[in-house]
C-alpha cells in the first residue's frame, strides 16, 4: 500500500514520518527504511531503521532511476516498510510526474509486499488530479 502525507512546507510532515517509522519498527517483523535527501532532521529516527541519504547516490537523477533503486531494495525480501521524505525533492519527481511514480510504487508494493509512506509538500487540493486509487492519504 502507498500512503501519502500531504501538507505545505513546514507543516510537520517530516516529524510525522519519523514518528510513524519509529512506531512501525517496533511492530515490524521485517526491516524499515527511511529515505531522505540528506541526514538533516534524522536525529530522532530509531537506530533500528535503515536511513538512506539520497545525497550519497548523486547519479540517481530521474524517476525511472529512482524506481529502479527502489526495485533493487525490494529484491532483498526483508523490507516491510519504506518511508520517503520530501518526494518532490527526489530524482526530479514533480506534481506532474507524481501519478506515474505512485502507479509504479503500487506495483512494487503489490509485488514485494512493502508499504510505502511518502511525504508530499502540497495541499490535498494540489494533488486532487493524482489517482490515489490504492493509496491512503493520511
Amino acid at each position: 500500500m502507498v500512503n501519502l502525507i500531504t501538507g505545505p512546507r513546514g507543516s510537520g510532515k517530516t516529524q510525522q514520518m519519523i514518528d510513524l517509522a519509529n512506531e512501525k519498527v517496533k511492530t515490524s517483523s521485517g526491516n524499515v527504511v527511511f529515505i531522505k535527501r540528506s541526514s538533516k532532521d534524522t536525529y530522532s529516527v530509531d537506530f533500528n531503521i535503515r536511513v538512506i541519504k539520497m545525497a550519497d547516490y548523486p547519479d540517481i537523477l530521474t524517476l525511472e532511476e529512482f524506481v529502479g533503486f527502489l526495485y533493487g531494495m525490494a529484491g532483498n525480501h526483508d523490507i516491510e516498510a519504506v518511508f520517503i521524505d520530501s518526494i518532490l525533492k527526489q530524482a526530479n519527481i514533480t506534481l506532474e510526474s507524481l501519478p506515474t511514480f505512485i502507479e509504479k510504487l503500487n506495483k512494487i508494493s503489490e509485488d514485494a509486499k512493502i508499504d510505502f509512506y511518502l511525504s508530499v509538500s502540497a495541499d490535498k487540493a494540489e494533488i486532487a488530479d493524482v489517482d490515489t486509487l490504492g493509496c491512503t492519504v493520511l
